[in-house]
């Protein structure tokens, strides 16, 4: 199904295909064993096409086992099929690829039963989010922006993907080391524009509220204009910097300072003005500092500090 294009696991989702070879032997172990193993969600698109909800681990390892050569083996992001190890149970299948097994066992293992749940009326976007996020309880845990990148899917998800690769934009992030390839970087980017184009939507709910954004963005976005505003902003603040976004006493960047300013330059840039490097110590500004801790998911809080950055680059401070 996979291969016809009836069972969708486009590149979006098999980018979270994180289990090692020894995971998915155990899996496939698993399987040989008839243990139970949970459901994979699929939705009906249209065509009848099912698209992966919750399960692309089980579906990718199945996939990985079964590719015949190399080029099956790509298709799953993996380099050749996979050889089974690690297994303490049936060990004598340690070292064997799907291929080496004999015919028999391969029919056995062809024919162990796996559920299928198929979810309906899935045209809406916020509640095919919604569904992925609760199955999402595995071992391994998407971030919300993970999951969008599963569920809206297309040129603005490519686009915000492309400029979160941004040389400027990098070096203005010192982030975590566990958020550093969990979508954070990309999340930065999507903040970015919904807090430029559709703050007055905003209500403190910052995951839907982003969802929401998400979907009308797919809809109607200026992919030329935003492109060519964002990378300015991006390099006069750069220039400003001099290095990662930082303050004082902070061993990573505050993310929620940093999109303020961001959104800030962008919008003098839009209104045909030229931003002006602040002050020193403009990072320790006490009222963007003060607008950007605690509650800073108010909608008054936001305006706060939008409106103090603003007025920090535009030489009024």
């Amino acid at each position: 199904m996979m291969v016809d294009g009836e069972l969708n696991a486009a590149p979006a989702y098999q980018r979270q295909f994180r289990w090692d070879e020894e995971g998915e032997s155990l899996f496939i172990e698993s399987v040989f064993l008839g243990l139970p193993a949970p459901p994979i969600f699929v939705a009906t698109n249209v065509g009848y096409q099912w698209e992966v909800v919750d399960g692309v681990q089980r579906l990718s390892t199945l996939a990985h086992f079964l590719a015949e050569d190399n080029e099956a083996a790509n298709k799953v992001r993996r380099e050749t099929p996979l050889v089974l190890k690690g297994l303490e149970k049936l060990s004598d299948l340690n070292g064997a690829s799907y291929a080496e097994l004999p015919r028999n066992i391969q029919v056995y293992f062809g024919r162990q039963p796996l559920q299928i749940i198929s979810l309906t009326d899935k045209s809406d976007l916020l509640v095919r989010f919604d569904v992925f996020e609760r199955l999402n309880r595995g071992g391994i845990r998407l971030t919300p922006q993970e999951v969008r990148a599963c569920v809206y899917r297309g040129k603005f998800n490519d686009f915000i993907e492309k400029l979160a690769e941004d040389e400027s934009f990098n070096s203005l992030l010192k982030l975590k080391q566990t958020q550093q390839h969990d979508g954070t970087i990309i999340e930065e980017v999507l903040k970015y524009f919904a807090y430029k184009n559709f703050r007055e939507r905003f209500d403190g709910k910052i995951e839907k509220w982003l969802n929401r954004y998400m979907g009308a963005a797919t809809k109607e976005f200026d992919y030329r204009r935003e492109e060519k505003t964002f990378n300015r902003a991006t390099s006069f603040l750069h220039e400003v910097c001099d290095g990662p976004f930082m303050r004082s006493g902070s061993n990573v960047t505050p993310v929620v300072q940093f999109e303020a300013c961001l959104v800030s330059i962008a919008e003098l840039l839009q209104e045909g003005k030229t931003p002006v490097a602040p002050p020193a110590g403009w990072q320790d500004d006490s009222e963007l500092r003060a607008s950007s801790g605690a509650g800073s998911n108010a909608k008054q809080m936001l305006i706060r500090r939008l409106a103090r950055a603003k007025e920090l680059f535009g030489g009024e401070a």
